[in-house]
C-alpha cells in the first residue's frame, strides 16, 4: 500500500520541482538581466554626484548615465511586481496540484467480489453468484422487464431473494469506472437504510453485464400476486389488511422521502414492488435503482404525468404512485385494465375523481370489502384521498409525510 501511494505522488512530485526551477530561472534573468557586470544600483560615484549638482545648478541637462539608473530602477521595479505575480499563480498551480492528488489519493476504489451489509451472510456463500449458471428455473420466484427473482437457501440456512438485474448502461459506459463508482456509492447508500417496510439489501455482485441483489425472502409474495389471487377469489384480503397495507407502503417512503439523507427516490412504485412478509406487512422493494434498470420496466399506469411531459422526476411523482395503488387497494381492479380506457375516461385516477364529484364514490369500492357501516366511511375518505394523491399538478399532491398521519387517522376525518 506505501508503495502505491508513493508512485501516486511521484509525478506530482516531479511536475512540482521542474515548475520550481524554471521559475527560479525566469526570475533570476528578469530580476539581474546584466549579473556579469559589477555595476551596483545603490552606490554612486561621487564625482558622479558632484557634477550632477553642478549641472543642475546651471540649468545643464543631465548626462545621459542618469537616464540608464532609471532605466534600471524601473527594471528592478517591475522584475519585483512580475515575480510576485509568478509566486501567486505558482502557488495556485501547486495548490491545484495538491488537490488533484489529494482526491486521485482518495477516490473510492471499484470493489471486486461480493459486497457485504450483513452480519449473517459471510461473503464466501455468495461466491456461486459469480457463475453463469448460478440458478435453475425452479429457483424463480419472480420476473419483470428488470430482471428476476430467485430463491437461494445459503450454507447457514438463511433463505434469500437474488435479483438479477442487466446492466441498463451501453457497452462502453459498462467498462466506464466513473459509472461503477457512482453506482457502488448508490448500492452502499441502499445497503445502509434500516426501516421495517423497506426490503434490506443485504449485499450485492457486480459483474460486467449484470448486478445480482440480495434481499430477504418474502414467502407471500408481491402485492401484485395477491390482488390476482383476490379477483380470481383464490384469496380475500378485507379492509383491515388493505388498509394495513397502504399504512405500510406509506410509511416506508415516508422514511426513505424524509429519513435519509441523501434523499431516496423510488423511481417504480407499484404493486409488484410490494412485498409481504409473514404477516402481510408490506415492504417496498427496488427504490432507488433507477441507475441499474431499464426505464423500459417500468408501467405507465403508475408514473406521474411529468414524468412523460417533462422527465422530471420528484418525491410527488412517488406519491402520485402510491395514489394508484391505494386505488388498487380500494376497487381491487387493475389499473391496466381495458375498462378505464373505454369507459373510465383514459384512467383509473380519472374513473374515480369523476365517481367522487358525482357522489358516487361508493360505487368503486371493491364489492369483498363493502359491509360494514364505519369501515364504509374510511373507505369512502381513503379514496378522497386517493384522488388527491392522483392529482395531475405534482403541487396539488400532498408529501408522504403527510400522508402518514391521513391515513393513520382515517376514523377522526
Amino acid at each position: 500500500m506505501k508503495k502505491m501511494k508513493a508512485r501516486r505522488l511521484f509525478f506530482p512530485i516531479l511536475a512540482l520541482v521542474v515548475f520550481s526551477f524554471l521559475l527560479v530561472v525566469i526570475f533570476r534573468q528578469t530580476l539581474f538581466p546584466c549579473a556579469g557586470e559589477s555595476v551596483s544600483l545603490f552606490k554612486v560615484n561621487r564625482r558622479f554626484l558632484a557634477d550632477r549638482t553642478e549641472r543642475l545648478m546651471e540649468g545643464t541637462p543631465a548626462p545621459s548615465g542618469v537616464h540608464g539608473v532609471r532605466n534600471r530602477l524601473r527594471r528592478v521595479v517591475l522584475g519585483v511586481v512580475f515575480g510576485a505575480l509568478t509566486g501567486v499563480i505558482a502557488a495556485l498551480i501547486v495548490a491545484g496540484l495538491i488537490r488533484v492528488s489529494a482526491l486521485y489519493m482518495t477516490r473510492t476504489p471499484i470493489l471486486k467480489g461480493p459486497v457485504n451489509f450483513c452480519s449473517k451472510i459471510n461473503p464466501k456463500m455468495l461466491a456461486f453468484l459469480c457463475e453463469e449458471a448460478a440458478f435453475s428455473d425452479s429457483q424463480l420466484i419472480g420476473l419483470s422487464p428488470n430482471g428476476k427473482y430467485y430463491k437461494a437457501v445459503l450454507e447457514n440456512g438463511f433463505t434469500v431473494a437474488i435479483k438479477r438485474i442487466e446492466s441498463a448502461s451501453p457497452p462502453a459506459e459498462a467498462q466506464s469506472k466513473s459509472a461503477k463508482r457512482r453506482i457502488q456509492k448508490n448500492l452502499e447508500i441502499l445497503g445502509c437504510l434500516r426501516h421495517r417496510h423497506l426490503m434490506t439489501l443485504h449485499a450485492y455482485i457486480n459483474l460486467s453485464d449484470r448486478y445480482s441483489l440480495v434481499y430477504d425472502y418474502m414467502p407471500n409474495g408481491s402485492l401484485e400476486d395477491a390482488m390476482k389471487k383476490v379477483r380470481a377469489s383464490q384469496l380475500r384480503l378485507n379492509w383491515e389488511m388493505r388498509h394495513r397495507i397502504a399504512v405500510g407502503v406509506i410509511k416506508g417512503l415516508q422514511f426513505l422521502h424524509f429519513g435519509c439523507s441523501p434523499r431516496v427516490l423510488h423511481y417504480d412504485l407499484k404493486p409488484a414492488n410490494v412485498l409481504l412478509d409473514d404477516d402481510f406487512e408490506p415492504r417496498l422493494a427496488d427504490y432507488g435503482l433507477l441507475g441499474l434498470m431499464q426505464e423500459t420496466g417500468r408501467t405507465s399506469a403508475y408514473v406521474a404525468p411529468e414524468c412523460f411531459q417533462s422527465c422530471r422526476y420528484t418525491e410527488k411523482s412517488d406519491v402520485f404512485s402510491f395514489g394508484v395503488i391505494l386505488a388498487v387497494l380500494l376497487t381491487g381492479r387493475d389499473p391496466v385494465d381495458p375498462f378505464f380506457g373505454e369507459e373510465g375516461g383514459g384512467s383509473m385516477g380519472r374513473w374515480l375523481r369523476h365517481l367522487q364529484q358525482a357522489g358516487e364514490a361508493r360505487e368503486g369500492l371493491d364489492k369483498d370489502i363493502v359491509g360494514d357501516e364505519g369501515e364504509e366511511e374510511e373507505m369512502l375518505m381513503a379514496v378522497r384521498i386517493a384522488v388527491v394523491c392522483l392529482s395531475d399538478m405534482p403541487a396539488d399532491r400532498p408529501s408522504s409525510d403527510e400522508l402518514v398521519p391521513m391515513l393513520t387517522q382515517l376514523h377522526s376525518f
